[in-house]
C-alpha cells in the first residue's frame, strides 16, 4: 500500500550526474535554477517525495537542499517547504528572450469582438457545474468527430426556434471557431471537384485565405446600392456570404436576390455558405430569417459563439446537408476536436434558458452603444454618414473623398484601433471605392464607452 504522502507534492524533472549523487543533485537544482527553468517561488518536492522518485537517499536530497539554501539559491521556512529563491537570475549567453506582450491600445473600435468584461461567468460557471454532474464518464472519451449530441441536440432546437433553421443533431458538426469550420468545407469542397468560390467584395481576407490555401480560386461578387449581388456567379461551385448583416457594409441580403441565389444553387448543383454574421444581434427590424431555411440541401449554415458570448471559447457550428456531414466530420479526424467540457457547458447554457437570457441583456446594452455613436457622429462630425446600424456589433461611417487614411492614421496616434473600409476590399473588386471607417462598438467595457467615442469623435472630419 502507497504511503500517504505519496500523493502530497510536485513533480520535478532533474537529472543528477557527476562524480557522487549529492553533488550531481545539486548541480542539477543549481543549473535548473540559474537557466530559469525553476522560476522564483517555485515550490519543490519534499525532501522524501524526490529522493523516492529518483531512487535515492532522503539524506542525499536534503543535503543537496541545505547546500542550495546556504548558497541562496533556495529558501527553506517551516509550513512553507523548499522553494526557489526570489533572486535575479541571468539568463545564458544566446538565450532567447521571452517576446513582449504587444502594446494594448487606449480604445480598440475594430469590429469583431464582443465586450469580454461583460462575459456571464457566474451563470457560465453554475451551467458547467449542472452539465459536469450530469455527464456520464464516457463523455470524457474521445467522442463523436460531429461534437457532443448534447450540444448539437440543443444547437438544432434554438437554431430552429430563434433563425429559422431546419436541421437535426445528426447534420450538425461542432467545430473550433468559424475559421476551423471554413477550412474542413473548404477542404472537402476541395476533394469533392470543386474550383472556384463566389465571396463579397467587402469581407474577411483570414476568410478569402482559408479557402485559397484549400486550393480554391476566389472571385469577388459585385457589389451594387442594394448589396451584394450574388445573381449567377459564373463558374463558381459555391458561394460564401452574410445575408443577415453583410460584413461590413451593414446591410442584409435583398429579399429577390436571397431567393435568386438559392435557385441557383439548386440549378447547379452549387453550395451557399452562410455565414449567420451578428444574426442575433438586431435593433431597428424584424429579425431576418437564416437563408438556409429556403433550401437546406443546398445551404450550409455556420455560426458562432465567439460574438454572442467569448471568441476564447473556440466554438462554432455547421448545419449541412446530409451527405455533406459525413465528409465534413470525415475531415476532423474522426474524433471530436473540440473541447468536451465547454459543448457540455453550452448545452445546458443553451437549454437552461441562459443562453436567450444573455443575448437579449447584451442586446440591449449594444443598443444603447450604437445610438450614443449615432448621436455624436451627428452632433460634432455632420459631414460623416452613419449607415449600417439596424443590426450587428459595429457601423459604417461614410467619409469625405479622401479622409480615410488620414483619419486612420490619426486615430492611431490617439492610441484607437481602428480600422478603414480598405481593409475589407477585396483586391480583384470592381465596387466604387469608398471612404469610410468599420467602427466596432462591441469591444470597450462599458465604463470605456464615453471615453473610445469621445477619442473617435476627436478624429473625424469636420
Amino acid at each position: 500500500m502507497a504511503e500517504p504522502w505519496a500523493t502530497f507534492g510536485v513533480d520535478l524533472h532533474v537529472e543528477p550526474t557527476g562524480p557522487g549523487l549529492r553533488r550531481g543533485l545539486t548541480d542539477a537544482l543549481r543549473e535548473a535554477v540559474r537557466s530559469g527553468r525553476l522560476a522564483p517561488g517555485t515550490r519543490l518536492p519534499s525532501s522524501r517525495a524526490l529522493a523516492a522518485d529518483l531512487g535515492i537517499a532522503r539524506n542525499t536530497v536534503a543535503d543537496a537542499y541545505g547546500d542550495l539554501v546556504a548558497e541562496g539559491w533556495l529558501t527553506a521556512r517551516q509550513g512553507s517547504g523548499t522553494r526557489v529563491a526570489g533572486r535575479t537570475v541571468v539568463p545564458p549567453a544566446g538565450a532567447v528572450p521571452h517576446p513582449r506582450e504587444p502594446t494594448r491600445p487606449a480604445y480598440d473600435l475594430r469590429p469583431g469582438s464582443p465586450d469580454l468584461s461583460s462575459f456571464p461567468r457566474a451563470e457560465w460557471l453554475r451551467a458547467a457545474r449542472r452539465a459536469l454532474t450530469a455527464a456520464p464518464s464516457h463523455a470524457l472519451d474521445y467522442g463523436d468527430p460531429r461534437g457532443r449530441p448534447e450540444l448539437r441536440t440543443a444547437l438544432a432546437g434554438y437554431l430552429s426556434r430563434a433563425r429559422g433553421v431546419r436541421t437535426d443533431p445528426e447534420r450538425i458538426v461542432v467545430c473550433g471557431g468559424f475559421a476551423h469550420g471554413l477550412k474542413l468545407l473548404g477542404s472537402v469542397l476541395r476533394s469533392r471537384g470543386a474550383r472556384t468560390v463566389a465571396v463579397e467584395s467587402y469581407g474577411l481576407d483570414v476568410h478569402w485565405r482559408i479557402l485559397a490555401a484549400s486550393g480554391l480560386h476566389i472571385t469577388p461578387l459585385p457589389f451594387d446600392r442594394l448589396g451584394t449581388d450574388p445573381g449567377e456567379p459564373a463558374g463558381a461551385d459555391a458561394v460564401l456570404l452574410t445575408p443577415a448583416h453583410q460584413f461590413p457594409m451593414g446591410m442584409p441580403l435583398h429579399r429577390d436576390r436571397r431567393a435568386a441565389v438559392v435557385d441557383w444553387a439548386r440549378r447547379t448543383g452549387g453550395l451557399v455558405l452562410e455565414d449567420d454574421y451578428d444574426g442575433e444581434f438586431r435593433y431597428g427590424r424584424q429579425p431576418v430569417g437564416a437563408l438556409q431555411g429556403l433550401d437546406p440541401d443546398r445551404v450550409v449554415h455556420l455560426g458562432t459563439a465567439s460574438k454572442s458570448l467569448a471568441p476564447g471559447l473556440r466554438l462554432a457550428w455547421m448545419v449541412l446537408p446530409p451527405g455533406l456531414a459525413q465528409e465534413v466530420a470525415a475531415a476532423k479526424g474522426g474524433v471530436d476536436t473540440c473541447g468536451v467540457l465547454d459543448q457540455l457547458t453550452l448545452a445546458e447554457f443553451l437549454t437552461s434558458g441562459a443562453y436567450d437570457r444573455h443575448v437579449r441583456a447584451a442586446r440591449l446594452r449594444y443598443r444603447r452603444r450604437r445610438d450614443a455613436l449615432v448621436a455624436a457622429a451627428a452632433a460634432r462630425a455632420p459631414e460623416v454618414r452613419v449607415t449600417g446600424i439596424a443590426a450587428g456589433l459595429h457601423v459604417l461611417l461614410r467619409l469625405p473623398p479622401g479622409t480615410e487614411q488620414s483619419v486612420v492614421q490619426a486615430a492611431h496616434w490617439r492610441g484607437l484601433a481602428l480600422h478603414g473600409l480598405t481593409r475589407y476590399t477585396h483586391p480583384s473588386a470592381r465596387a466604387t471605392p469608398l471612404d469610410a471607417l468599420v467602427v466596432g462598438y462591441g469591444t470597450p467595457p462599458d465604463h470605456a464607452w464615453s471615453g473610445a467615442l469621445d477619442a473617435l469623435c476627436a478624429v473625424l472630419p469636420g
